[in-house]
């Protein structure tokens, strides 16, 4: 069986087996050099269906400029639990991962990293299946608290679970509620940081999950096909 079907078939038993069997694999550390592309990938679907639409998009730094998206659609059979919503997610993930030609140096997954009751986030798990350097990038905290968070922009403050650091409330607009960025793999708490921060516009989210975000809804609606496409 591969790895794409194994998604489709596991059960929540163990899908939690293997969280913590992954658990183990985890590597949290400083990426060799600067990143010359980043990218984002984002989840599309309809309530009540389990169809997902995903779209990664690959930008160019320093301008942020999109140079690559790869687009896919799959059907998923695991069901919606708290914890495990990488498991609904992995096959249609893989599947565009798969046929993105242009790989970037680090992928910003829309979820959590590490900042996961057992640090096994969509970011954390996907990036150890693929071994390539993540990020999570969450609009809300899954697990952990924060101390004070200034109000402007870049100001950050470490997500703390028993005693833990596991991810950084970030201020991505001044005066606007933060974000939740944690590192997944092959990424350290200060790449993180920088990675995210240069990847903010004037918008709350970075660009690479409102690109990605904006063509797995395109997909999803139909204003779309799957492939892989450069610009």
């Amino acid at each position: 069986m591969n790895r794409l079907e194994h998604y489709k078939t596991i059960n929540p038993s163990a899908a939690k087996e293997l969280q913590q069997e992954l658990r183990q694999q985890i590597k949290l550390e400083p990426l060799p050099e600067p990143p010359k592309y980043i990218a984002g990938a984002d989840i599309s679907f309809s309530r009540g269906s389990d169809l997902m639409h995903a779209a990664i998009i690959v930008l160019e730094l320093p301008d942020l400029t999109p140079v690559a998206r790869s687009l896919a659609s799959d059907e998923t059979s695991f069901p919606y639990i708290p914890g495990l919503l990488a498991f609904r997610e992995m096959p249609v993930l893989l599947k565009a991962w798969n046929q993105l030609k242009l790989k970037s140096d680090v992928l910003i997954l829309d979820g959590h990293g590490v900042a996961h009751p057992r640090r096994m986030g969509i970011a954390t798990h996907f990036g150890i299946e693929v071994d390539h350097p993540t990020i999570g990038c969450a609009k809300n905290i899954l697990t952990g608290t924060h101390g004070d968070l200034g109000i402007d922009k870049g100001d950050k403050a470490y997500l703390i679970d028993d005693d833990e650091k596991i991810g950084i409330a970030l201020r991505s607009r001044t005066n606007v509620n933060p974000i939740y960025v944690s590192p997944g793999y092959r990424c350290s708490f200060k790449d993180t940081y920088n990675i995210v921060m240069g990847a903010l516009t004037k918008y709350k989210l970075p660009k690479t999950s409102r690109l990605a975000h904006q063509w797995a809804n395109k997909l999803r609606r139909g204003e779309a096909q799957e492939g892989y496409v450069e610009f």
